[in-house]
Order: structure tokens, then sequence, then C-alpha cells
């Protein structure tokens, strides 16, 4: 990892002095938690309910064309930069590739501490990147590549307490961003093309003592063991790379699970539960409660670890309390969420999907077309590729509009064939390979990949969509000023987009490609737009494979830097 140097940049936006002291935010409560303030973004999505809105509304459809950066760092790091600016009472907190924790003055973009983590030197993991902090109290909560938990003091980033999750020499590692709810860090494991057996683990925020860890993988005699055939089990992947969402009401937790190792579902047959799913954990308790798997036996890479939205949408005269997840597989589902229940409700595909052939109504199980399923010595061409419909990049549901938005990639193909492989330890446990010029393809020699979608779920309906010859790797940001928020091109460019409409009603291009989460705050009367631009990991093996496919030789500029955004004055 290139270090480079950590510089701000403070450009005019109005404003005198601030009356208070950045680094004295309130100590981050449950209550808070359960119902943050709007002028402050205080977990990864905004909300338990992971719908990535801000009800600020200072900044709007109409004066949006006047936004302007307020302050820019350099985080003085390559690679993705995919963690979300949290800000508690003017106080900013960001993650960075490289075990980097920094505290900023929201308002200013003065450096308030940095934390950076050293790491052993045989660190193997094939994500270099962090999604982001967890708070709580009066701390700050980050999880590293080496699989240690570690408790940061909000106010001055020393080191509390640190807790190691796994053995990161068995592949282990951690990129999401931590989950409090009632006094436990819950956090789950990634490395699923290293062979890990997932989970997620909760850990006393006082001490970091661990309370409680479920695997995503049933053990023998635990209900789904059966699933798994022979010693499949200890190595069978269904990571957690993605935070999980919360309902208060019910107590639990939800989570999306990654696709099964190796690669190819004849490795091990069965449905290989709780791979490529959504599961419902007890927050106190870490009780399995209720599950339903998006596809079984995965053998196209199609992890749904995107937690889903917490969503009341009407239904037939009803109002259903609804788990709503664009999936990687291609399809759009709605599910229905009880206190041990997870119901299918409907399901619709939201990009060229050519792998299902149906989906069971009552059950929303899928069936396969035989000949889109690639094997152990099986070539298979299938729609959509490997880094599916959508791929980590979380969507957001406005409540004023009614509206979800999608970052998708369309009209990708893949054509893949699995090979043997051997498990090893802390070595990659994928076993496939694509043949020369046999790789990525575009269907129906459509010109644009990267969509921007906007559904009506409660009709079932595609409202707008925004298309570019770009993939499309942008998180989503949606406001009460009626505004979403996205950058994902390979063109640089942040945009906002009408939330009604989906035009474009203002750009900017920032320094690399923006995989960063967006998020919005408020600090004396002002709101603020911030998100982290730098292009890396899958965003840039993608960008690579379709440079090949179309004769093309572009690049994007790497190096990290946070931009903050607000009206100009």
């Amino acid at each position: 990892m290139k270090i480079l140097f950590l510089a701000t940049l403070l450009l005019f936006v109005g404003g005198g002095p601030r009356s208070i002291t950045a680094a004295q935010p309130r100590p981050v409560t449950d209550a808070r938690l359960e119902s943050p303030e709007p002028e402050n973004w205080l977990m990864y999505r905004g909300n338990y309910s992971g719908w990535g809105y801000s009800s600020l509304k200072q900044i709007d459809t109409k004066n949006v064309g006047e936004l302007i950066p307020a302050w820019t760092l350099s985080t003085g790091v390559d690679e993705g930069h995919q963690s979300p600016p949290i800000v508690n009472d003017g106080v900013m907190y960001i993650t960075t590739p490289g075990n980097q924790v920094l505290a900023l003055d929201a308002a200013s973009g003065d450096l308030l501490w940095r934390y950076r983590r050293e790491l052993p030197e045989d660190v193997l993991n094939f994500h270099p990147t962090n999604r982001g902090v967890a708070l709580s109290g009066d701390r700050v909560y980050f999880g590293g590549v080496d699989a240690f938990l570690v408790a940061l003091d909000a106010a001055s980033g020393e080191l509390v307490w640190e807790t190691a999750v796994e053995d990161y020499k068995h592949g282990y590692y951690l990129t999401l961003a931590p989950l409090v709810v009632h006094g436990k860090v819950m956090v789950g494991i990634s490395g699923g093309e290293l062979g890990v057996r997932g989970f997620v683990a909760a850990y006393d925020a006082d001490t970091g003592e661990e309370v409680w860890k479920t695997y995503t993988i049933p053990g023998p005699g635990e209900p789904g063991h059966d699933t798994w055939p022979g010693d499949t089990w200890k190595t069978g992947g269904a990571p957690v790379w993605v935070t999980g969402t919360y309902d208060p009401e019910l107590n639990l937790t939800y989570w999306g699970t990654g696709n099964a190792a190796p690669w190819m579902g004849d490795t091990r047959p069965g449905d290989n539960l709780y791979s490529s799913s959504v599961v419902a954990l007890d927050a106190d308790s870490g009780e399995l409660r209720a599950h339903h798997q998006y596809h079984w036996n995965d053998s196209w890479d199609w992890d749904e670890v995107d937690a889903p939205m917490l969503i009341d949408i009407p239904r037939d005269g009803n109002m259903i309390k609804s788990l709503i997840h664009p999936g990687r597989n291609g399809y759009l589902w709605f599910l229905s969420r009880g206190r041990d229940t997870i119901g299918f409700v409907d399901a619709w595909p939201f990009v060229h999907q050519d792998v299902f052939t149906s989906i069971d109504p009552e059950t929303g199980r899928p069936e396969y077309h035989p000949d889109r399923k690639p094997g152990t010595g099986k070539e298979a061409r299938f729609c959509p590729s490997l880094w599916g419909g959508k791929n980590w990049p979380p969507a957001a549901y406005n409540p004023e509009t009614g509206l979800v938005y999608i970052p998708a990639n369309n009209n990708l193909c893949m054509f893949m064939e699995g090979q043997e492989v051997t498990y090893e330890a802390g070595r990659a446990y994928v076993g496939r390979r694509v043949r020369r010029n046999r790789g990525m393809q575009i269907h129906d020699n459509a010109e644009t990949v990267g969509e921007l979608q906007a559904w009506d779920v409660a009709r079932g309906e595609l409202v707008w969509t925004q298309s570019f010859a770009s993939p499309n790797w942008g998180p989503v940001l949606t406001t009460g000023g009626g505004l979403v928020f996205m950058g994902g091109t390979n063109d640089r460019f942040f945009r906002a987009f009408d939330g009604r409409t989906g035009d474009v009603l203002w750009e900017m291009r920032t320094n690399s490609g923006i995989t960063g989460v967006p998020s919005s705050f408020a600090v004396d009367g002002v709101q603020y737009i911030a998100v982290q631009s730098g292009w890396g990991v899958d965003a840039q093996k993608m960008h690579a494979s379709l440079n090949v496919l179309r004769g093309e030789n572009s690049e994007v500029p790497q190096g990290g830097v946070l931009w903050v955004f607000a009206l100009k004055r």
C-alpha cells in the first residue's frame, strides 16, 4: 500500500467560526441509535433499517446545481475506499484501506486524530478495503484485515481494547463496519474465497469479550447440516461481508451471507445452508430464528451479502413488514419478516437473467437451466456475470417517494468452468477457471452496462432507469430534498439525480472512481454531502475485463480523497 501524504483543502462555503468544540460530541446511546437525529449519520446506512436515507432537505432538486466542494482530504492511501463518513455532533469518522481510522472536524476538515493499525507481514486478503466504523458510548469500533476487532477512544483515537475474532492465518479477515445493538458489537467474518466457515459474532462493547457466535454453516446435529456432504461444511464459505440491519421491535438482526466454497456446486451437492441467504439472528443470544435462501448450491459466485432493507410496504390491503433485497443473482426480492419467520412474497428480475427458469410462488425457491450452471470440467455461459446484477454497493429507500434505488450492472454475462481444487489453510479455495477470450460477454451487443434503477416495490414496477456505458459500483444515498446521490462509474463523476424522474441535476468529476458509501449530515444549520473517492478492488477488476472485451485501454486513477460538498453561499 503506497503511503502518500495527508492534507486538507478548505474551500469557501460561508459561515463563521464553530461555537462548540468538535472533539466533544455526545455519547452515542441506544436511544440515539434507534432514532438518529437528522443532522447526524451514526451508522453504516444511517439507520438500523438500512435505508441510506437522510431527511435533511436544505439541498433539494431546485438548488443542488449550486453544490460545491466545502473541503477535501487526501487519505494518503491507494485501493478501494468504501466506507461512509460517520458523523456525531460535528465529528466525522472514516476508515480507509490499510487499517486506518481518521477523525475529522466535519465542518472544516481539520484532522483530530488518526489511528493506523500495524499489520503482520503475512496477512493475505483478496479485498484490501474497509467499510467503516460503528459508534457506541464514547468509543469507535473498527474491524481490521488481521481479523481483530478494536475499540478506540472517540476523543483521542487511543486503543481501549482489541479482540482476535479469528486467526488470519486461516484466511479470516474483517471488512465490514460493525453493528452495535444494546451494548453488543457485532461483526461478520470475511474470507469466503479462502475456505473459511462463515459466522457472525457479538462482543461486549465495554470489555471486548465474546458474547455469542453463530456460524452461517450449521455443524453436526444442527438444522441444515445435512445440506453439506461429508466434511465440506468445515470450509464451505458463506462469509458475511457487509453490515447487518436490525428490527428493534423483533430484536432481530438480519445478515446477508456469501456463496459457498469452492465455487462449483458439484463439489458439495446439496442446498448448502445458509449460503447465499439472509439469516435472522436474535440480538441477545445469536440464535438463528429464520432464514431465506435466495438460491441454492451456488455455482456462479453470486454471494448475497448485502443486508436487506427493512421497509413497511402495502400489499393487497395489508401492510407487510418486509425485507427488500436487490440480489447479486439479478432478482429484486420482496420478503416478509416476523418473530420466527421470513416469508417469500415476490421477486422480479431487474437485469437480464437466464439461469432461473422459474421461482416457486410459495417458497421462492428458484429452478435452474442445466446448461447455465458451470461445474468441474463443465463450461457454461450465464447471465448476469459473476459480479452479479448488483454487487455489494447498497441500494437506498426514500420514504417520501416510496421508491427503492438500485445500483445495477446489466447486460453482462460470463463463461466459466470449474476445476479441481484442494483446501489448504490460508490459500485460495475457489476452483474455477476462465478460458482465454471466453470470459466476460456483453449480452445482445448492448452499449450500456451500469444502471441506476428506481423501483416501486409495492407494485413491482420499474419506474425509471439511468444507464451508463461504464459499469456501476456506486452505493446510493437518498435525501428529504428529493435527491439521489451516486458515483460508481469509471468517468469519476459524483452525481445527483431527481428521485422522482431520474434526471441528472448535478455532477462533479472527482480524483478517482467512487465506490464509497455517501452520507449526509448538518453542522450549525449547514447540510453537507460526503463521499470517499478511491477506485480499486472488484470495480477495478471489472473495468480491466471490459477493457479487454471492448478493445480499450482506459484507466481510472487511484488515490483516496474524501469529498465534502455544501451549497455555495
